[in-house]
């Protein structure tokens, strides 16, 4: 990462973990991934039962790895012999102590803003789960709502549809949003979360790093 990135990271940082504080998130800033990282381990308790949604920033970290160390109890969907039973760990995922997830966009006034294929990963950031820790580079942050759906429209969404193989939508053959209404879209659920309810729910955990799509 070239370096004025990264100084501007760390000075804008706590000021948007400030904000989401504002907004009733638990929210921290960490300059590095390893100081994210304890602290991420420190917020789940080891008697929890664990899911995630999709989230290349968990995976990039190696959480999931961590917690299978620990000997956490996991509700893994990848581990499923087929996708009835994939569809039952994922269900079962939003009744879960701790929910794993990313954010696409985090506003600069402490604002999330997620799409969604299936949902689970929104339903769950809404309801269910006792506790969400939501991790996020800071490539993540923009400056308010419009923006953010512009960056998950138009950069995160056709970037994250290179990883499913198979997918047919039009951003994922020529790379750019075309708005489709494809049976497979991506983009099937739009959820802005304003604010942490009850507060405390949703944890953000910030990281001065380019992390994630």
């Amino acid at each position: 990462m070239l370096q004025p990135i990264k100084m501007q990271y760390d000075k804008s940082g706590p000021r948007v973990a400030e904000a989401l504080r504002r907004n009733h998130f638990d929210a921290y800033y960490f300059s590095t991934r390893e100081e994210a990282i304890e602290k991420i381990m420190e917020l789940i308790p080891a008697e929890d039962t664990v899911s995630w949604g999709g989230t290349a920033t968990v995976d990039e970290l190696g959480i999931k790895a961590l917690l299978r160390e620990r000997g956490q109890n996991l509700l893994d969907r990848d581990t499923a012999k087929d996708m009835d039973e994939r569809m039952d760990i994922m269900r079962r995922g939003l009744l879960a102590d701790t929910f794993l997830m990313s954010s696409n966009a985090i506003t600069e006034g402490g604002e999330l803003y997620n799409i969604d294929g299936n949902g689970n990963r929104v339903a769950a950031l809404c309801f269910g789960p006792k506790s969400v820790i939501v991790v996020a580079g800071m490539n993540k942050v923009v400056a308010d709502m419009d923006a953010a759906v512009s960056r998950v429209r138009h950069f995160a969404a056709p970037a994250n549809v290179q990883r499913f193989a198979g997918n047919k939508t039009p951003c994922f053959v020529n790379g750019q949003c075309a708005d489709c209404h494809s049976e497979a879209c991506v983009c099937a659920y739009l959820v802005a979360t304003r604010v942490s309810r009850p507060a405390g729910k949703i944890k953000v955990v910030l990281i001065g790093e380019d992390l994630g799509i």
